[in-house]
């Protein structure tokens, strides 16, 4: 398994113009961090419904909202045809890193990887073989700008795979038992509500089952996993944490230094005595059926 305590990185100059790891990173040194410290932190969640669903050679996978295809690469390992879509460019660039193929990348085989990720919504994907036979959605329900986006992208994606396929979404467990919650407020708070949407907001019991709902599913199942966040400094874990895209909407009304500040002081006291810091959370997982 992925190890989820994240040692400290120094931010490459490529990401963001500069190797000083306190320096504000834009957005591709935001999509950078996701890839490098945020992303692992889910991998627990990743193999539990891989293997409650049986992820294998017969598994043509359709991730919607990949990010930087860590979740991708991770069935692709276990034989999956894999294909994934985002609306983040630059979290697809490095997707594309992971997952195409060494000679292809020397060959400038961009037919190739167009078919593998896709910008955008799910209708440009394209099944490496027939039908997808599994839909996942992991990005978590109280971490996206519009649930009317998101079940428009459900429907969709539903209609490209097999009757029956399922069909997995993601979301945070209960708030009592997610320690980065109140980490998060600090993003709710700061983030104007009058002039932004988006950002995290606590998870209802029931969110996911009535996301499926809207989308049309049929619920057929559902898990809790412990994914807890590790870091191996304070300063990896604002950059981490900075890079999931919650704090967007607080940094489009506060400076930057500010949210950075607020949210230092409300890590702190997740933070051990050897400087790593450390929050316990638990995700839930609805299966679906199409």
């Amino acid at each position: 398994m992925t190890p989820t305590l994240v040692r400290h990185h120094l931010r490459q100059s490529g990401s963001s113009g500069s190797n000083d790891p306190s320096a504000p990173a834009g957005p591709c040194g935001r999509a950078r961090d996701w890839a490098e410290i945020q992303e692992r932190m889910l991998v627990p969640l990743y193999e539990a419904v891989y293997d409650r669903v049986g992820v294998g050679p017969t598994t043509r996978l359709l991730g919607l909202g990949c990010g930087s295809g860590l979740a991708l690469l991770i069935a692709a390992a276990r034989g999956a045809q894999v294909c994934g879509v985002d609306a983040d460019e630059g979290r697809l660039d490095l997707a594309r890193e992971r997952l195409t193929p060494d000679s292809a990348r020397e060959a400038g085989d961009g037919a190739a990887r167009a078919t593998l990720l896709a910008c955008g919504s799910p209708e440009r994907a394209a099944a490496p073989e027939g039908a997808f036979n599994l839909v996942t959605a992991f990005h978590p329900v109280g971490c996206v700008s519009s649930i009317e986006g998101l079940t428009a992208s459900l429907v969709t994606a539903a209609g490209l795979a097999e009757r029956g396929s399922p069909v997995v979404l993601g979301g945070w467990g209960p708030v009592e038992r997610c320690a980065t919650a109140s980490v998060l407020r600090v993003a709710q708070r700061l983030a104007d509500p009058l002039r932004t949407t988006g950002g995290w907001r606590p998870s209802g019991r029931d969110d996911l089952e009535d996301l499926a709902d809207r989308a049309g599913l049929r619920p057929d199942g559902s898990g809790r996993v412990a994914c807890p966040f590790g870091y191996g400094d304070l300063p990896s874990a604002v950059r981490g944490l900075l890079s999931t895209g919650l704090f967007d909407a607080a940094l489009e009304v506060t400076e930057a230094a500010q949210v950075e500040k607020e949210l230092s002081e409300a890590l702190h006291p997740h933070q051990r005595p050897d400087g790593t810091v450390w929050m316990a959370n638990v995700f839930r997982y609805l299966i679906a059926r199409t």
